[in-house]
């Protein structure tokens, strides 16, 4: 397995968290839905740093260098501030209660501050 984290300071951009969200709702959560090889992507963002990002695991290295469906780059404009690549030690999953773990968060669960 592989892990790749992408983190983007958006002060120089034209976007900004919100404008990131709607295209995660609008196009890119169902994008990386099809995406082979692909074992989960989390979207994050911190509001006190302008900053946008994600961490994605892979089922292998070769995975995680195809082509990606996404349009970060082109909507901020600028490549990635920090984009780190890690082999995997190890995985595991806790209990929890929710089972669907798709379509969590706050671009779609209504609760987010808007971030002007």
């Amino acid at each position: 397995m592989h892990a790749v984290i992408v983190w983007w300071d958006l002060s120089a951009s034209g976007q900004t968290i919100e404008s990131m969200r709607t295209y995660l709702r609008e196009e890119s959560v169902s994008a990386f839905s099809e995406v082979p090889g692909l074992r989960f992507k989390m979207w994050v963002s911190d509001a006190g740093a302008i900053s946008w990002g994600a961490v994605l695991l892979w089922e292998s290295r070769q995975a995680a260098q195809q082509p990606l469906p996404s349009r970060a780059l082109e909507l901020i404009g600028y490549p990635a501030t920090v984009a780190h690549s890690f082999d995997v030690e190890a995985t595991t999953e806790g209990h929890y209660e929710t089972q669907q773990l798709a379509l969590r968060g706050l671009a779609f669960d209504g609760t987010a501050d808007v971030v002007q």
